[in-house]
């Protein structure tokens, strides 16, 4: 283009093809058939000898017949044949079974049945940087013939790397674990991540008339060379959030426990006796091992 802009893709769509069933062709060539036949025989027991009007139907049926015949084609169930005339798209016969159209128009045959895709492992750098490593399996299949087959070059290589594409997208758009639970994760929110990788595909396959039924991600895991790193981190965050749990557990318990010796008036504790009470609780309570009791025998003071 003068003004540098490339040419727009010229967008095909699918239209119904005018094809014939193939059964009543097929029985339209047994009449010319058998009409060639008793042509020849009688021509042959006939005792005129050279050429004669029957000879001439005998001709006449073998061409037309041999041109039926070339038009016969099968369609399974959920599969279509997209019609070309020298090129130029005709339309696309959906029709199962056995199917006719005339001879010089040619049939490229597409499966329009559901297809399951499983894509390789790859590396992707989630919203905080983190290498992660993504695989994701996809239902798809073809909703338009024509974009299929003339608006990209392979509608199956096409949707492999478009997959491709649409998991570094979401990959890079969320974060892989949060352990506050304040965002969506990849690990923590399966249904919305497929919710948002199916939406993607679709948007990116629209092109080449596929539509996606069901995705979700298949497998999800930090990279090699960061795993164990993040294994402790986890457990140091399990630690942590664990601990603080405790603690509040604790508090807890020590509150309910001087509320009640102050209400039962069991026993009167000045400020630092109470004090020293709820460090021994707190150790008590929050301590990994056993603790060791003291009995004093003698006075409280």
């Amino acid at each position: 283009m003068g003004d540098g802009t490339a040419p727009a893709l010229n967008r095909s769509r699918e239209t119904r093809a005018a094809t014939q069933s193939g059964y009543l062709m097929l029985l339209v060539w047994l009449v010319l058939f058998g009409i060639a036949i008793w042509a020849a025989v009688t021509n042959i027991q006939g005792e005129t000898v050279g050429w004669n009007w029957k000879w001439g139907v005998a001709a006449a049926s073998g061409i037309v017949g041999t041109l039926i015949l070339c038009g016969f084609y099968l369609i399974n169930p959920n599969e279509a044949a997209a019609i070309q005339l020298f090129g130029s798209y005709k339309g696309t016969d959906r029709e199962s079974g056995l199917r006719w159209v005339l001879p010089w128009l040619t049939r490229k045959k597409i499966a329009v049945r559901a297809n399951n895709v499983i894509s390789d492992k790859i590396k992707v750098n989630d919203l905080r940087g983190n290498p992660i490593e993504m695989a994701a399996q996809v239902v798809w299949r073809v909703t338009d013939t024509a974009q299929a087959l003339f608006d990209v070059d392979d509608y199956k290589e096409f949707v492999l790397a478009q997959i491709e594409a649409a998991v570094r997208a979401i990959g890079s758009r969320y974060p892989y674990d949060d352990h506050t639970h304040d965002e969506i994760t990849l690990r923590g929110n399966h249904d919305e991540v497929g919710v948002e990788l199916r939406k993607a595909l679709i948007e990116r396959l629209d092109v080449a008339g596929i539509t996606v039924d069901e995705c979700g991600l298949t497998h999800l895991a930090y990279a090699p060379e960061i795993a164990g790193a993040m294994l402790r981190r986890q457990q140091a965050e399990a630690v942590v959030a664990a601990r603080a749990k405790l603690v509040e557990g604790a508090v807890s318990m020590v509150e309910m426990a001087l509320q009640q010796l102050s209400e039962k008036q069991v026993v009167d504790l000045d400020d630092e006796r109470r004090a020293a009470m709820v460090s021994n609780l707190m150790v008590v309570l929050c301590g990994e091992r056993d603790t060791q009791p003291v009995v004093n025998a003698g006075s409280l003071y």
